[in-house]
């Protein structure tokens, strides 16, 4: 297997844990969805986002380990306790989100009076 090719298999795995992300942000926020379910959502996304391991990160591969495994793991079972059509539903929903273009008006703003400043000192130096 080529590097290129081993980069795009987790290239791919990559956005599918983003796509998870959200799916498991929208059925969060589902009224149908169940209590535990939500709970346990609630855990695998402050075990993630938690500064505290249960191996430090700091012991060679175990302390990454761990993250490689339980995160996954949690996130698939998560999954596993959603309802159907809260999932499906949750799915859609964070489909048509990825698919959006992120629109950055502020960075766009910026960018433009950058040049503009850019052109501007050109001129005032040439004239």
């Amino acid at each position: 297997m080529s590097l290129f090719g081993l980069i795009n298999r987790w290239r791919k795995r990559a956005r599918g844990f983003k796509k998870d992300a959200y799916v498991l942000y929208y059925a969060y926020r589902d009224p149908r969805m169940p209590w535990y379910a939500r709970l346990f959502v609630l855990l695998v996304a402050g075990y993630a986002f938690s500064p505290v391991d249960l191996v430090p990160d700091y012991i060679p591969v175990l302390g990454y380990l761990d993250d490689l495994l339980i995160i996954p793991l949690g996130v698939s079972l998560a999954m596993k306790m959603i309802p159907a059509p809260v999932l499906e539903d949750s799915r859609h929903r964070a489909a048509i989100r990825l698919n959006r273009r992120p629109v950055f008006r502020a960075g766009a703003v910026l960018v433009a009076l950058f040049w503009l400043l850019v052109v501007g000192l050109l001129l005032w130096y040439i004239l």
